[in-house]
């Protein structure tokens, strides 16, 4: 990038030194700016042609220089016979005025270093254009290095040259001498234009005799700057030392020769011996055929010929030579005209102007846009030939791209914009510019949109002309989509709405409200709710194509998928206007039913969406009605099932706390916690508290049991044989009677070790296989470690000593523990009873998986007193004593662990009355008694 940008500095700086150099001191840059050097012309190429602009005005012009280092070589006396050959075309030059001469707008000025003078704006030399690029900066510009030229500007620039010369041998009796590429310059507009009269000849005969023009004789001693270009001179010139009129026609034909064969003549010269050259060049031109002119076009191939003719006489003048067919085409003869444009009057040129559309097409681009889009703007000034004009302006406008709009044509249409006068005129311009206006906005940029089109659309609108307004109207929906939104709702539609009230013609009203319709679809929604629909209940008139407007309106907001009415709207303000609308007495019967059927529309929806909104509403009362029911009764149900869970966990809760504390009524519910709060639990403890926290979260996990339904049984019988089978039992345990002393009201049971529940069993009982039930799980039953208690053969199985403060137990470890007899057999004669099997038909029927067979309804319905009373008899029966009490309270102690689970069967609810226990040693032994 960095060398990218030194090259150019270096590029510029060089250039500029080059036209500082060049032009430096000379009385030229004075008035004008000197800019870039474009290209190269006159005799040799030896001026360079640079950009400029004059200082005051700023107007265009180009800049020839002669730089006098390029003579450098040249011995004084040479180098003033150049300088003066060089004055004299240009002094020449500038006395001459005429269309197809180059036109100076400043005289020659010399300076120390160069020779100066500007002209009209130029594009390059014809030379240059046909590849001779001798004198041009090293960097040869696209625009001529690429330059290719239409059959179109080829025949125009021709017939151009034929009618500058048709001027010079005609009007001013003067032979130009010197016609080459060299001296045929395309001025920035395209046309060709002659200059380099350096070699002019005029007659010297008085005008009203016949011209005779006195020749030179051709000095080959002279610099090449002296002498005119050889290779396009006459025959008779070098030869016969004769010039005349007929001398430029053939420098013409060479000209055109060269036109169509890329730049290069016909015959090449030999400047070291041009005799020789140009006698064997007659000598081919005697013998000149078709076959030698194969590069030329064949309408004018026979023109061409003429030209070369080696007899003077035979060749064409410059005046028949424009009325050739070859030159008889349609552009060339429009552009013929352009450059006669200003000869005409305003009837002829609107009659040029009106055909002219028809020929645009079949012109290039650039033709177009070089040489007619500046004669067509330039007569903008003319107010009355306006209207005549734009048509074609905006045609050119349509292929030319959008920078091209911007930079040629935009600025010539801003003062038309504005044109109100004379007011026929100013009508014109609008239908115009209303019939392009898509054009216009898609090619203006925005700001100049809002500054110079819209505001010509607004005054169309005002405008006191129908025909503007409806045309107005019309195009508006046309490119309503290039519009921006804040002018078309700030500006645009409140003319709209004022052109609709205030009008008195019924086209305009009738066009508004159908404008308005079209444009509906590039409003927002609340924008037609709020200010078109109510603008419709403004219109004063009932004819009825206004009517139909307004239904119209009224239906496409309706339909429109964008826009849509609410309901409230339909029900509050459209029905209520279009209702009484539909009964005016100017509506036919398709009318009417255009307007019924848009209502009944209307009203079937309205209908729909209140009826389904009043749907949802009494969907959505009921939900929450039945949601709050259910949330109620949810409630309740949870508050049961809580219930229930804490009861539940309550209970198993208190199974580790009655093995750990041995039944202690007091701490039942919260044995758990008080365990977890004491720090000094062993690891079993620990590991026993985690396998009753494991067991209590399944059971919390399980779903809730249902209950079972069961076929009655009789519950006499099932009363019956549980009370005689516990009676039994009862019976066979009194037998062992021991006499204990009472145990005080406040004293409670000694712990009973966690680990020795499996006692009197020589195998431990394995209470996974005997299940209890207990209400809610089937398959739970105690955990044991299986300990069995070894017992002397020769102590007494029941006794013990008692102690004031509880009851002991002394363990002993033999190796082996007697067997433990039947329960109901008494040791009376303190004699070891035969070893058998144990009776346990008493306990298994306590402890077994058997169901209890009293009602759980009964049971509940008891005090706990009266229920125990049904199996024990009270305090103070015959045969039952104090220690059988004791007894028989832990063996009920043992029946509520198998019924846990059932609140029914709370522990606390089977516990003895204070005043049946009046110590805890009589306790403790009473449990001897019964387990050993």
């Amino acid at each position: 990038m960095e060398s990218m940008l030194n090259k150019l500095k270096s590029t510029v700086t060089k250039v500029t030194a080059d036209v500082t150099s060049a032009v430096m001191g000379n009385p030229v840059t004075r008035e004008f700016d000197v800019g870039r050097h474009i290209a190269s012309g006159g005799n040799g190429l030896a001026w360079k042609i640079f950009n400029g602009t004059k200082k005051s005005t700023k107007q265009e012009v180009a800049v020839f220089v002669f730089d006098k280092k390029l003579i450098d070589k040249y011995q004084k006396f040479e180098k003033d016979q150049i300088i003066d050959s060089l004055k004299r075309g240009v002094q020449q030059l500038t006395r001459l005025r005429h269309p197809r001469l180059l036109t100076v707008q400043h005289p020659l000025e010399e300076s120390r270093d160069c020779l100066a003078f500007c002209t009209e704006p130029v594009f390059a030399s014809l030379a240059n254009v046909l590849g001779n690029w001798e004198n041009l900066p090293s960097s040869i510009s696209p625009d001529i290095k690429d330059y290719k030229l239409y059959d179109v500007e080829t025949k125009y620039g021709l017939l151009q040259v034929s009618e500058g010369l048709s001027f010079l041998h005609s009007s001013v009796k003067m032979v130009h001498g010197n016609v080459t590429p060299e001296n045929i310059i395309l001025n920035k507009s395209g046309a060709w234009k002659i200059m380099g009269f350096d070699f002019c000849v005029s007659s010297s005969n008085p005008s009203e005799q016949e011209p005779k023009f006195p020749c030179k004789e051709w000095d080959p001693n002279l610099p090449s700057l002296c002498l005119p270009n050889p290779e396009y001179l006459a025959p008779e010139y070098i030869l016969s030392v004769s010039c005349e009129t007929a001398s430029d026609m053939y420098s013409l034909g060479t000209v055109m020769y060269a036109v169509f064969n890329k730049g290069k003549p016909i015959f090449e010269v030999n400047k070291q011996d041009i005799y020789k050259s140009f006698s064997r060049q007659l000598d081919q031109l005697s013998r000149l055929g078709s076959s030698s002119l194969t590069s030329i076009p064949e309408e004018v191939r026979d023109h061409v010929k003429l030209l070369l003719n080696v007899t003077p006489t035979v060749r064409p003048d410059a005046d028949q030579m424009t009325k050739i067919p070859f030159f008889d085409d349609v552009g060339a003869v429009t552009l013929q005209y352009f450059d006669t444009l200003f000869q005409r009057d305003n009837l002829q040129k609107s009659q040029f102007f009106k055909g002219l559309p028809k020929v645009l097409p079949k012109l290039p681009k650039r033709v177009i846009v070089q040489r007619i889009l500046p004669a067509l703007t330039s007569e903008f000034v003319n107010p009355d030939m306006v209207p005549f004009v734009l048509p074609n302006v905006l045609l050119i406008a349509e292929e030319c791209t959008k920078e091209e709009y911007v930079k040629l044509i935009l600025p010539e249409l801003g003062p038309v914009f504005k044109q109100q006068e004379p007011i026929q005129a100013s009508n014109m311009i609008l239908l115009i510019f209303l019939q392009k206006m898509d054009l216009l906005l898609t090619k203006t940029p925005p700001d100049e949109i809002k500054n110079s089109v819209l505001p010509m659309v607004y005054r169309a609108l005002e405008a006191p002309s129908i025909q503007i307004q409806e045309l107005c109207l019309n195009i508006i929906p046309t490119f309503a989509n290039l519009i921006d939104y804040p002018s078309m709702k700030n500006a645009l539609i409140p003319r709209i709405k004022n052109a609709c009230l205030q009008t008195s013609s019924l086209a305009v009203r009738v066009n508004s409200l159908v404008c308005l319709g079209k444009i509906l679809e590039y409003l927002d929604k609340w924008f037609v709710l709020d200010d078109i629909l109510p603008f419709l209940q403004q219109i004063p008139s009932k004819e009825p194509a206004v009517l139909m407007g307004i239904l119209g309106i009224y239906k496409c907001t309706f339909t429109h998928k964008k826009l849509g009415i609410t309901k409230e709207q339909l029900a509050g303000k459209v029905l209520p206007h279009l209702i009484p609308l539909s009964i005016e007495n100017n509506l036919n019967l398709n009318q009417f039913s255009s307007f019924i059927a848009v209502i009944k529309e209307m009203l079937s929806r309205l209908e729909s969406e209140h009826r389904t909104k009043l749907e949802q509403l009494h969907m959505m009362q009921e939900q929450q009605r039945s949601l709050d029911i259910g949330n109620q009764m949810n409630a309740s149900e949870e508050t049961s099932v809580t219930h229930a869970g804490s009861q539940i966990d309550k209970v198993f809760n208190n199974i580790g706390a009655d093995l750990l504390t041995g039944g202690e009524s007091e701490n039942k519910e919260d044995g758990l916690q008080n365990k977890q709060k004491r720090a000094s639990l062993t690891l079993e403890e620990k590991q026993k508290l985690a396998k009753e926290q494991e067991q209590a979260q399944k059971l919390k996990s399980q779903q809730p049991l249902k209950p079972q339904v069961h076929a009655p049984v009789a519950p006499v019988k099932q009363t019956k044989d549980l009370t005689d089978t516990l009676m039994d039992n009862m019976t066979s345990l009194t037998s062992l009677s021991v006499s204990t002393p009472k145990l005080s009201a406040s004293s409670t049971f000694t712990s009973v070790p966690s680990t020795g529940l499996n006692m009197m069993f020589s195998t431990p009982i394995d209470n996974t296989k005997r299940n209890l039930t207990n209400g809610l799980n089937a398959n739970m039953g105690f955990q044991t470690s299986g300990f069995s208690m070894p017992v002397s053969p020769n102590q007494n199985f029941f006794s013990g000593t008692s102690t004031a403060g509880g009851g002991t137990m002394t363990l002993g470890a033999p190796p082996t523990l007697s067997s433990y007899s039947s329960l109901s057999s008494a040791p009376a004669a303190g004699k070891q009873a035969p070893q058998r099997p144990a009776d346990m038909s008493a306990l298994n029927n306590l402890f077994g998986p058997q169901k209890p067979k009293v009602s759980m309804n009964q049971l509940s319905q008891q005090k706990p007193n009266q229920w125990l009373n049904q199996f024990v008899p009270p305090p103070g029966s015959p045969g039952m004593g104090s220690a059988a009490m004791g007894s028989q309270v832990n063996v009920m102690g043992q029946t509520t662990f198998g019924m846990q689970g059932n609140p029914f069967f709370n522990p606390q609810n089977f516990a003895q009355p204070p005043t049946t226990m009046t110590s805890s040693s009589s306790a403790s032994n009473d449990l001897k008694d019964l387990f050993g």
